[in-house]
């Protein structure tokens, strides 16, 4: 069994802002807007070429089944297409859209039953980025001041959230993430996101760019 380690030290350095690339930037907004995940990013219009696997999702983790089932709903209605459909797993209930613009998305929760009723409230958002290397790629990240919250030997490391941004940063191998996801592992190309944070801009092992972020999640 890999233990997991955890520290509760404040970041120093953290996820500031997820800005998504699209094609289509008026058709993005309406489409994140009906989602119910528009103030959780920002949009940026690109022609960048990406095939595949961009290697990346976002994450939203809901109070029960029948919240995760809401999101889902609004998501397909409007324009998204299942690429898992909700289902009960060991871990608790969930499914995986792929937005219009090609972005990926998981909603989940770990309660196997509602003991509410639904709402569109999200717990918790997190971007979920696959790698090559964590152990590596976590001190990459380490080295820049950004603190680890959870790690999972070389399989699974997640971030101390800041004060500036509503979303966490994890990593995870990236064959395995694209397998959690229902799609094959391979792809080419701009990643289409950029990660924001006050230690400016750099692009780390897996080619995933950052940039400063002075104003977090100004559309």
């Amino acid at each position: 069994m890999v233990m997991a380690t955890t520290t509760s030290t404040a970041a120093d350095t953290s996820l500031a802002s997820v800005t998504l690339e699209v094609a289509d930037l008026d058709a993005a907004r309406r489409f994140y807007a009906a989602f119910g995940v528009d103030t959780y990013i920002r949009l940026r219009e690109s022609d960048a070429h990406s095939t595949g696997f961009r290697g990346f999702t976002l994450a939203l983790t809901v109070s029960g089944p029948a919240t995760v089932d809401g999101f889902v709903r609004a998501a397909v209605e409007a324009g998204a297409t299942v690429l898992k459909p909700a289902a009960k797993s060991m871990w608790g209930y969930g499914g995986v859209v792929q937005a219009p613009d090609g972005t990926i998305w998981k909603i989940a929760t770990s309660a196997k039953k509602d003991t509410g009723p639904a709402t569109r409230e999200v717990d918790e958002v997190v971007v979920l980025i696959g790698v090559e290397d964590v152990k590596a790629t976590k001190q990459f990240y380490v080295d820049r001041g950004l603190t680890v919250a959870k790690s999972f030997g070389g399989k699974y490391a997640e971030f101390a959230p800041g004060q500036s941004g509503p979303v966490k940063l994890a990593l995870y191998k990236r064959r395995a993430l694209a397998k959690d996801l229902g799609v094959p592992a391979d792809g080419t190309g701009s990643h289409r996101i950029v990660l924001g944070s006050s230690a400016g801009a750099f692009t780390d092992l897996d080619g995933f760019a950052w940039e400063a972020a002075d104003q977090p999640y100004a559309q």
